[in-house]
């Protein structure tokens, strides 16, 4: 049984494989050199062998083979119109390069297509968490029952994926997701400004996908490739308030997710930006009073935690040793769309905007 990941990150796509549940590749390529030739990519995972490989899934769909999604599926898992500018450009060519090299690859649920996420925690919302937020809390769970040797379902946590551009929390109660602040939904990011003010939504005229990708950290510093490490300590004023807005940001997002669980066990830090020190010791100075803060450290050294999560979802999907984790998490229960909550614009004018 090989399974496979892949994490579509913002700076990295992160592949993880797991033959009969045993690492057998730990690999992380520049999102842009993988993009750039898609086709390549796609004959690397078809070169593996592999039985299941799961993502990249954008912002989720139910359970859905490549093979099987259409173009509106598409444009529901990334959330882009024809000609869209911003994002991360070229995941579409990437999953059209995967169908052609027939590859047995699914596209996985976000946060808000799972029924163990209420529905009253879905209004008006998209992104609760994309799909690759949902497979870093899976090697959470995975992990933690492991670490206390307690069962699935006995595993509570809060996380906080702090990636390269965007930063996510999600809220897990009883081995299952309950609730999460998706990136351009939640805390401030390195690149992202998280949640948008309506207001300045409304200032902006027109809010673009570039858009969702600005406004952060780098925004704030007024320059790129950000070092956390140094924003610790801060030699200018803008490096200080940089460094302050992501800290609070982050520790107000789980102090949000404490209504819907009120007493974690721990709260798990992962993504490229959970890797630095000062990051690690400073939210455990501000948060430990809630819960033990800890690393997420799953069981490979290269691939980010998303990879490593959807592996695991990949082998569970596919009938292998983790089986159980993805009953648990009510992965193959997923449904419906990232449009079926909205209230404040209609689904239909949603489809309208991405060409449909």
């Amino acid at each position: 049984m090989l399974a496979v990941g892949i994490d579509p990150g913002t700076i990295s796509i992160d592949v993880c494989a797991l033959d009969d549940g045993a690492l057998v590749l730990d690999r992380s390529f520049p999102t842009a050199e993988a993009l750039a030739d898609p086709v390549a990519f796609a004959t690397m995972l078809r070169d593996l062998g592999a039985d299941l490989i799961a993502g990249p899934s954008g912002y989720g769909l139910p359970l859905t083979t490549v093979a099987a999604a259409d173009d509106r599926a598409l444009r529901l898992a990334y959330l882009a119109a024809p000609g869209e500018e911003g994002g991360i450009g070229g995941l579409r060519a990437l999953a059209k390069a995967m169908v052609d090299a027939e590859l047995p690859v699914v596209f996985t649920p976000g946060v808000i297509h799972l029924a163990s996420v209420p529905v009253h925690r879905k209004i008006n919302r998209v992104d609760l968490g994309t799909a690759d937020k949902l497979c870093a809390a899976a090697l959470g769970v995975r992990e933690q029952a492991t670490r206390r040797g307690c069962a699935l379902g006995d595993v509570s946590f809060i996380l906080l994926e702090l990636g390269g551009a965007f930063s996510a929390a999600v809220a897990v109660q009883d081995g299952r997701i309950v609730d999460g602040a998706g990136g351009s939904a939640g805390p401030l990011g390195v690149r992202s400004a998280g949640a948008l003010d309506g207001e300045v939504a409304y200032l902006a005229g027109t809010v673009t996908k570039e858009m969702l990708f600005r406004g952060g950290v780098e925004s704030i510093v007024g320059q790129s490739d950000v070092s956390l490490e140094k924003l610790s300590v801060s030699e200018t004023r803008e490096e200080g308030v940089a460094w302050l807005a992501f800290i609070e940001s982050a520790v107000k997002a789980v102090a949000a997710l404490r209504v819907s669980v009120p007493s974690p066990y721990e709260i798990l830090l992962s993504g490229r930006v959970a890797r630095a020190p000062s990051v690690v010791r400073e939210l455990h100075l501000r948060l430990s009073t809630i819960a033990p803060v800890r690393r997420l450290h799953g069981y490979a050294s290269v691939a980010k935690e998303a990879a490593q999560g959807a592996a695991l979802i990949a082998d569970g999907l596919a009938g292998g040793r983790h089986a159980v984790l993805t009953d648990m998490m009510g992965i193959r229960e997923a449904s419906g769309t990232v449009l079926d909550h909205l209230k404040i614009i209609t689904p239909d004018a949603a489809l309208r905007r991405l060409g449909l």
